[in-house]
Parts: C-alpha cells; structure tokens; sequence
C-alpha cells in the first residue's frame, strides 16, 4: 500500500489552521469560549502553530459527561484549542483515507450521512429475502490503540503528523472499562493494552471509520457480500441464502476478534426481511416506513426542551426554527405526512411562558447552545 509523507507542512500551516478554526466554531459562535478565542484568533493561531511545530504542544483537559438517550454513553469534549488542531489534522489526512473508504460506509463523511444509508438500507432490503443485522459491543471503548496505530502507519509515513495522532491518542481520557479476551491474550493483556476513543471528537469519528475500513473490504472482497452496509458499528448483510449469511456471521466474528472487537450477540440477528428491520432511528418495512417509538419520543421530548429555553431566553428563536426545520426534514424520509401535521400541535413557544418538560432539560441541549 503506498504510504503518503510530507502532510505536516500543510497541517500546520496558518491558512489550514484559520480554515480548522473557521469549521470549528460552526453553530457555536455564541459560546463565550468560542468568542473569547476569536477575540484573539490570530494571535492564537499563530501560538498554536508553533507548539505543533516545536511539538510542545499538549491537549488540555476533556469535559466529561453522562447522556442517557437512547442509551448511557460517556460524552468527552475537547477543550475549543484542541477542537481547531483536529480539524486542521482531519482536513489534511481525511482526503487520503477517504478513496480506501467504501461507498455503503456511511457516517463521519460528507455526502454520507444517515439519510443516504437508509435508503441504501431500503433498496437492500426491499430486494433480498434474510437481512443479518450486526452491532459491535462498546465500540468506541473498544478500539484498540497498538491495532489503530499500525492501520495509520500503513497509509502514512510522516513524522510529523503520526507525533500528532499518536498525542491525541495517548492523551486521550480514559474510557469505561470493556475487558474481553481474545485467543493468545495472558491474564493481563486486556489491562496492559490501551483502548478507547472519546464520543465528541472529529478525530474519534474519522478513526472510528479507519479502524472498520478493513472490516468493509473483508465483507465485500473476501465473503463476496455485496449488499452491506454499514453506519458507524451497525452493519447489515443482506442474501437471499440464510446459509450463506450464517457463515458470514462466523467469519465476521472471527475477523472482528483479529482486530480486538467482538459482535454484541444480543443485538446481532438474522431475520426474514418481511418482518422489516430497524436502522439510523426508523423502521423499513416492505411497503413503508416508520420513525421509531423512542426516537420519536425523544424528538418530541427535545421540542419541549426547547420551548423551555425559548421562554427563559436562553435560545434565540432563529436556532428554535432552524431545529425544528432539521428535524421535520428528518422525519420527511418516512412516512410521516399525518405526524408532521401534527408534532406542534403541543407545545407553545412563548417568551416569558413556563413551557416545562418532564425534569430538568438535557445536558445535550445545554452543550449545544
């Protein structure tokens, strides 16, 4: 595989840097540290750079912090700084993974998000008759830093630039504990080895894709699957021979386990498509599609959410509509038309109003604004 060198220049040459801070502060121009930052943008730029070019630079600490929707996850933010040298780093490294990248791997990337791979998901389903559904267990604690580190050095050999990806690694915060073993550990290996990627960074998502790269091209090149597709660690196969998706399944694991990954078997299934399947919040049937229950209720929830900050002044109305707007154009994609009509029909935005929802607002709304 041909490795590419000489990227460190442009990573951490002002004009990328001013780009990276440019993309950084998209939808967060009203966060004091953002403000405080772009008070003083070019004298900290220039700071910046020359800490990535003395490699004196040093990440500082993550914010931390618990969500549970859908599920309890561990959410680390990167100090703002730090934010700008990851997309300086991913705005010069993302164009030489993404050709290795294929086209049914969706998100982390632009023109690939989660409504091109439904219908991805719709079209492979709606034309096979068994769907194997798979799910990787603590996935991003799971990820493997020896295992990461080679995949990165067999694309690139600048120094420069694998010194950064090896801080931003090695600085990282520690992850929940996800002890497995795999064949030839000690008792040891799985404490001795470090894991884990943070929720919340570019550098975790584009990774996060570099790392299950291989998996794709195995799917694809070696089982020969040709419908597969993949979002983040939810993947599907999809055959009209049960018998050849049981053996994929196999191989699959034993593939992930080369790779210190294991399937989370129970929310691995292989099932008649007539009976539809779940993907990125909907469910495809053969004849429609739904959002689902929980994410609809969340939805409505964070509507709620919102009227409550509306009311206290604490949002500005152009940032109620523009989520309002994302979130109807979400739901657009599936048939949806009768619940559209309706989705406002409960909540009141109004200034000075005491519009509550259920407990407190979400930490997630609060770290958005």
């Amino acid at each position: 595989m041909k490795r590419t060198g000489g990227l460190w220049e442009r990573i951490t040459s002002f004009e990328n840097l001013y780009a990276a801070a440019r993309q950084a502060r998209k939808g967060k121009r009203i966060n004091p540290v953002v403000m405080a930052f772009e008070d003083h943008l070019e004298e900290n730029l220039l700071l910046l750079r020359q800490e990535l070019l003395d490699q004196s630079y040093l990440p500082g600490s993550y914010n931390c912090f618990e969500i549970f929707e859908p599920k309890p996850r561990l959410i680390s933010a990167a100090p703002y700084r730090d934010r700008v040298v990851h997309h300086a780093l991913v705005r010069v490294i993302g164009p030489i993974f993404e050709p290795t990248f294929i086209r049914d791997s969706f998100a982390n990337r632009t023109g690939f998000g989660t409504h091109l791979a439904l219908r991805r998901f719709t079209l492979m389903l709606r034309s096979s008759r068994y769907v194997l559904q798979c799910d990787i267990r603590k996935f991003f604690p799971s990820l493997d830093h020896e295992v990461l580190k080679a995949l990165l050095r067999r694309k690139l050999k600048c120094s420069g630039t694998l010194w950064l990806l090896d801080t931003i690694l090695d600085t990282g915060p520690d992850q929940p504990e996800a002890i497995v073993f795999f064949p030839g550990d000690t008792l040891f290996t799985p404490y001795e080895r470090r894991r884990g990627l943070p929720i919340g960074n570019l550098t975790s998502q584009f990774l996060a894709n570099v790392y299950l790269n291989p998996l794709d091209h195995f799917v694809k090149e070696t089982l020969g699957m040709g419908k597969y597709v993949r979002y983040v660690d939810d993947f599907a196969l999809f055959d009209n021979d049960r018998a050849r998706l049981e053996a994929a399944q196999r191989r699959i694991a034993g593939f992930l386990a080369g790779i210190r990954l294991s399937l989370h078997l129970g929310k691995t299934r292989l099932a008649d498509t007539r009976d539809g399947a779940c993907f990125v919040g909907f469910r495809i049937l053969q004849d429609r599609i739904r959002i689902r229950k929980g994410n609809l209720r969340r939805g409505r929830r964070r509507l709620r959410q919102m009227a409550w900050a509306y009311g206290r002044g604490r949002l500005p109305w152009e940032k109620v509509q523009e989520r309002i707007h994302a979130w109807l154009a979400h739901l657009a994609h599936a048939d949806s038309w009768h619940l559209r009509e309706n989705v406002l029909s409960h909540v009141t935005f109004h200034r000075d109003r005491a519009c509550v929802p259920p407990g407190q607002p979400g930490r997630e709304l609060e770290q958005q604004q």
